[in-house]
């Protein structure tokens, strides 16, 4: 269990790191509504500007968190749980605008990986 936990971590990690500082700005199959990058998306879903740079800035902390947690164990469950957390609201915001299940497949496959590693953690 705990291999499959540390391989979680990093495809978390790496998931996170991908659409905050890599695609952010770019159109993606995933996005909520007819959204073509995350500002839009976040307009979508009705949230504040601002909202979109706190939710930024605690992706991109837990994934660096969920990286450092393969050495530094203690790091890994804190990291996942507030990742599940954060898949858990995206998963109802694309729900709440009633976008079909492949758009938040990504979040969702997420948030059950977030609860591997708190249990395997």
């Amino acid at each position: 269990m705990k291999s499959l936990a540390i391989v979680s971590q990093i495809v978390i990690a790496l998931g996170l790191l991908n659409v905050w500082l890599l695609r952010a700005g770019k159109p993606t199959g995933w996005r909520g509504g007819n959204a073509t990058n995350m500002r839009e998306e976040f307009e979508v879903y009705g949230l504040p500007r601002w909202f979109m740079g706190v939710i930024g800035f605690l992706k991109v902390s837990f994934a660096i968190l969920l990286i450092a947690g393969v050495w530094l164990p203690a790091l890994a469950k804190p990291a996942a749980i507030g990742t599940a957390v954060l898949m858990a609201g995206a998963v109802a915001m694309h729900v709440k605008v009633k976008d079909p299940a492949k758009r938040f497949l990504p979040a969702l496959v997420l948030l059950v990986l977030s609860i591997v590693v708190v249990v395997g953690a």
